[in-house]
């Protein structure tokens, strides 16, 4: 998994909108945004909940009935994860925290049944298991232990198999993904030191050999999850332009025992001990023609289209440490007692409670959902899956840190150290340890809130031409500007049209006014992208607060749909639909937070501090507020010349 973060570190352009590129050249802003431009899918052949949310459009009928598989799926699903379980017992996983080293025999034991090929289809030898079940699969071993999770994880969700399913051809399927099902590790190699969420920059090299057999491969990649132990990885760079081939990037598999492939630096972090991350040299590696994964140039839209179903995994995992926080903190609860009675008993600790309880069940929809909408193929779930990765692992974060406050001294003290003093060695610290990461890497939640503006805004940026050009000519962008205008005004009348009142969605029952109420504020938050666009014409694009704050309204609302949907589904399957301890109970409890955070969020779209928290920065980083850093041991300075 890529630790991408938000900052493009070196990458972010100067006043003169110039960044240093691969190789000591130079990438304009202009340029950097062509190659991801490049890397978009533009067409939507396929239904998207979350594209027509964002135009204004609730569409309850594409996820009611809440999607489910088949239940041939299930009996499979089920029989793997009883194996799994019994599998995962016999390791010893706080063992693993503590030396920061996974053992071979664990790798063993899960490679024995099959682990490693969960997704990998039966005629090569693997599981041939649903999304779906994969990410159940994942979410149960990150409850046990984060580090054996993201090992399968990096290894199946964007490491070599993934891309190969999808884009592999049939050679390169029967050679390479019997090897993963049997457990062979793979790895996924695309950031560097210096270029993490701009490719443009991307420094490594691929360059063709005279007789066209082969590339020799030349670079450096960080970051690398699984690199260090892997047999395979796929390998993003630089391949030239030649014989009317456009220079672009290239995917391509990598076998980490080729002459000129060398582990330089194991990498140590905050959390996740044990994982196995790296940065990965390559030097004259030769690359057959044969290893080139889809095509020439094709490998940033491969990246991409790989991440839309392998960022799924981490809405999975989050929404199953919250399963685990709940339980931690009602069973705490119920037998600390303060004052005379349980701490559960007392407000403030039961409001603590509530909310991890309710959020819990919304991470479970919004992960489900996401992951079914997957396996059935049907739909476009690239902004599904990132607004997905983006809200649970918001979530899981706040539940992480409620549960450590429920826990007390006893959420941060180590598991190791509460078990030498003969208590239950509940790891709550570890938990926060390994769920940071989920914000920053396969791309961070800033990334993931540009990425799903950046699609939200594509419909009417479709009719407005020149006028979001910052370098087009005035003239050309202000003709543009009466179009789009015209088509604002044609639009604005569709989308405030429409009835959302009772007895409209009366089939979600108590939940009905919730989806309702989704309903309307989707239109609102259609035309409110709409004003933006018009407010701030081409400036938009850099006011990236107003654009978050909005694509968190569409994250809040989503979760809403989501989870009504779910509830009802649950409701239907195990009969608890009226009691206060059914879903539609704790649905309805997070649906009124989620409304007032919703109406809140608008609330700031442009009434906010945005303009004087930028200056601020802006002094801060030339050192105007220097003087507010004395009394302390100044920290390594990050510039590498100094």
């Amino acid at each position: 998994m890529s630790t991408d973060t938000t900052e493009r570190r070196n990458a972010v352009p100067s006043d003169e909108g110039i960044a240093k590129g691969p190789a000591g050249a130079t990438v304009t802003e202009r340029e950097a945004r062509a190659v991801a431009e490049a890397a978009r899918e533009t067409k939507w052949e396929r239904p998207s909940f979350v594209r027509e949310l964002f135009l204004g459009n609730l569409r309850m009928d594409l996820i009611t009935p809440f999607p489910r598989g088949t239940a041939e799926d299930e009996r499979r699903g089920l029989a793997f994860m009883a194996k799994l379980r019994e599998t995962l017992d016999a390791i010893d996983v706080h063992e693993i925290d503590r030396t920061g080293k996974v053992p071979q025999e664990a790798i063993d034991k899960l490679a024995g049944i099959g682990a490693f090929g969960i997704k990998i289809p039966e005629e090569y030898g693997g599981l041939g298991l649903s999304q779906l079940w994969y990410g159940r699969a994942i979410a149960l071993i990150s409850t046990s232990c984060s580090a054996l999770g993201v090992l399968l994880s990096a290894h199946q969700s964007i490491g070599v198999p993934q891309p190969l399913k999808v884009f592999g051809t049939p050679e390169q399927k029967k050679k390479y993904l019997p090897r993963f099902a049997q457990g062979a590790i793979s790895a996924f190699a695309l950031t560097e030191d210096d270029v993490g969420s701009d490719p443009a920059r991307m420094g490594a090299t691929a360059e063709p050999t005279e007789d066209g057999s082969a590339y020799i491969l030349n670079g450096e990649k960080l970051w690398c999850t699984n690199g260090p132990i892997a047999d395979v990885m796929v390998v993003m760079a630089r391949t030239p332009a030649r014989e009317g081939k456009r220079p672009g990037i290239t995917a391509f598999i990598v076998e980490a025992d080729w002459e000129g492939v060398e582990t330089t630096h194991r990498c140590q972090f905050m959390g996740l001990n044990g994982i196995e991350n790296g940065l990965i040299t390559f030097r004259n590696v030769r690359v057959p023609k044969e290893n080139v994964i889809w095509g020439e140039g094709k490998g940033l839209k491969l990246a991409l289209t790989t991440l839309n179903t392998g960022r799924l995994t981490i809405p999975m995992t989050c929404a199953a440490a919250g399963r685990w926080c709940l339980r931690v903190v009602r069973e705490w609860a119920a037998v600390r007692t303060q004052w005379g009675a349980p701490i559960g008993k007392h407000d403030a600790v039961a409001q603590m409670i509530a909310d991890i309880a309710a959020k819990t069940l919304a991470m479970e929809a919004v992960a489900e959902m996401s992951s079914a909408m997957a396996d059935a193929g049907d739909y476009d779930i690239r902004l599904e899956a990132a607004i997905a990765k983006l809200w649970n692992s918001e979530i899981a974060w706040q539940v992480a840190d409620l549960t450590m406050q429920v826990r007390g001294g006893r959420g941060y003290e180590t598991a190791a150290s509460l078990e030498a003093r003969g208590e239950p060695a509940i790891p709550v610290e570890q938990v926060m340890r390994d769920l940071r990461i989920n914000r920053i890497f396969e791309g961070s939640s800033e990334i993931m809130r540009l990425f799903i503006a950046r699609e939200a805004v594509d419909p009417h940026l479709q009719k407005a031409g020149k006028f979001v050009d910052v370098e087009a000519p005035l003239a050309e962008r202000a003709k543009d500007a009466v179009g789009l205008g015209a088509h604002m005004a044609t639009w604005f009348g569709g989308n405030v049209a429409g009835w959302s009142r009772w007895p409209r969605h009366s089939d979600y029952g108590r939940l009905a006014d919730h989806v309702r109420f989704a309903e309307r504020r989707a239109r609102r938050l259609a035309r409110t992208l709409a004003i933006a666009m018009g407010r701030y014409g081409p400036k938009l694009e850099k006011k990236q607060s107003v654009l978050f704050r909005l694509v968190d309204v569409g994250a809040e609302l989503f979760a809403i749909a989501a989870t009504c949907s779910y509830a009802v589904s649950l409701a239907e399957r195990n009969g608890k639909a009226g009691g206060p301890d059914g879903p539609l109970a704790l649905a309805d409890l997070f649906c009124r937070g989620a409304r007032r955070r919703v109406d809140e969020l608008f609330e700031r779209v442009f009434d906010n501090d945005d303009d004087a928290n930028y200056k601020a920065a802006q002094v801060a980083l030339d050192g105007g507020f220097a003087w507010l850093e004395h009394g302390i041991v100044e920290p390594p300075s990050p510039n590498r010349e100094a």
